[in-house]
């Protein structure tokens, strides 16, 4: 993340390091033996990245913040992302292609980025939804070619691109500001 915010930099490092858990989580509904503990050990660094981003939220919390003055367009976003989410698995089901959820959950996740970016003033983010849009799209021939859940390739790569981001974000952070604590 490229803010100037020191506390929307480890809510970011923390959330993404949930959000590597969550999708790394989901790639073990069906994963080949061999992903099998790579698949764990993301979902391990992801859930030690939120907890010790999560403490230094908290110890931050009193500090500025680019969704000053925006929390009500923050809240229509991501109410807007979670209709969506929900409407298109409902689609999905009701056609009997709910294999397909994951990857429809991964494209809205990944889509929403950019109006995010605008509004935490942070192109990175932009940068991050565009790569992971890209990878889902590159893997619709793969998952229209087998009756494989989606989630077998969805969660792996959208795990790895947040724990990635979660990673370099830290890296960013220490470089520029210090110890989050």
């Amino acid at each position: 993340m490229l803010t100037e915010f020191a506390r929307d930099h480890v809510f970011t490092i923390a959330w993404f390091g949930l959000m590597a858990m969550v999708w790394f989580g989901w790639g073990q509904e069906d994963p080949p033996r061999q992903w099998r503990w790579r698949l764990g050990a993301g979902s391990v660094l992801g859930v030690v990245l939120a907890g010790a981003f999560g403490y230094a939220l908290v110890t931050r919390w009193g500090e500025a913040t680019a969704l000053d003055g925006r929390y009500a367009w923050f809240g229509v976003l991501v109410l807007a992302e979670v209709v969506l989410a929900a409407a298109g698995c409902l689609v999905l089901r009701g056609r009997r292609q709910g294999r397909w959820m994951a990857w429809w959950v991964a494209v809205v996740v990944a889509l929403h980025f950019v109006p995010l970016a605008v509004l935490l003033g942070d192109w990175s983010l932009t940068v991050l939804g565009l790569l992971q849009v890209i990878g889902l799209l590159a893997l619709v021939p793969r998952l229209r070619s087998s009756d494989e859940p989606t989630s077998r390739w969805v969660g792996p790569g959208m795990g790895a691109s947040f724990l990635a981001f979660a990673v370099v974000s830290l890296v960013i952070f220490v470089a520029r500001t210090g110890s989050p604590w």
